[in-house]
Parts: structure tokens; C-alpha cells; sequence
């Protein structure tokens, strides 16, 4: 079964990763940074062990989302994130292929262990599974 685990994150996570602490998020140094990628390599790599690995990608800044939707008068609306209604976001994801749920959930767990700084945020790991296309609906 194929699975999308997708992480989660604020425009004020991705700030404080520059070094910009916020109320809700303090500021990243460059040791954290490089722990938090070391993590996640250790796992894409883990998971390209096992055959598991599909896909895996960060995700650029809310700041750089575009929304497109269809107006009333049947044109496109364009809307440039962020947008202060929304609160997390998906910062990243991994498609992966694993025998069950259980599976990819004790690969959520380890994702949920990454080192940060103290005080930062933590954020549910989300697991969705993907749809064959054989009407699964």
C-alpha cells in the first residue's frame, strides 16, 4: 500500500529556520539546522534500505503559496499566500510503499523525533493513504 506522510509547519517555522525567532517559534542556529537534515537523510536513507522510499521533498514557504480557485463569474482567482486564516501547513512529504499502517506509522514516530530547539512548535506527522485509482473512494 502507498502511503503520502506529509509534515507540518508555519511561515514562522520556516522564519525561525532563518534565524528569526517568534512567539511562536525560536530562532534555528546552524547546529540545529544540520541535525534536522542528518535526521531526515538517516530516515530517506533508512527507507531506500528497505525499498520503502517513493518520493520525499521539502516544500517551500507559505509566503511562496499560490491558491487558484474559480470565481463566480467563472474566472480564476488568484490568491499569493501567506494567509493569515491558515495556520499549518504542509512543509514536506514522503510517498512511500509499506506493508501496513502500522508500518508507516512507526516511520511517523521517527520522523516526530527530530531534534529541534526548545520551545520550537511540534507538530502532528499526518498519514493518508493513496488511492490505487480502482475506486477506493
Amino acid at each position: 500500500m502507498k502511503y503520502l506522510m506529509m509534515v507540518q509547519g508555519t511561515q514562522q517555522d520556516y522564519e525561525a529556520m532563518r534565524g528569526k525567532a517568534s512567539e511562536s517559534s525560536p530562532a534555528w542556529n546552524d547546529d540545529e539546522i544540520q541535525a534536522m537534515y542528518a535526521h531526515m537523510s538517516a530516515i530517506n536513507d533508512d527507507l531506500a534500505e528497505t525499498g520503502e522510499f517513493i518520493d520525499a521533498q521539502g516544500l517551500a514557504e507559505p509566503a511562496k503559496i499560490r491558491h487558484v480557485t474559480l470565481g463566480a463569474d467563472g474566472k480564476a482567482v488568484i490568491t499569493d499566500g501567506p494567509y493569515s486564516e491558515t495556520k499549518e501547513l504542509m512543509a514536506g512529504y514522503w510517498v512511500l510503499d509499506c506493508a501496513s499502517l502500522e508500518r508507516v506509522t512507526e516511520i511517523a514516530d521517527r520522523v516526530t523525533r527530530c531534534p529541534q530547539p526548545a520551545g520550537a512548535p511540534v507538530y502532528a506527522v499526518v498519514i493518508r493513504p493513496i488511492l490505487d485509482g480502482a475506486g477506493d473512494i
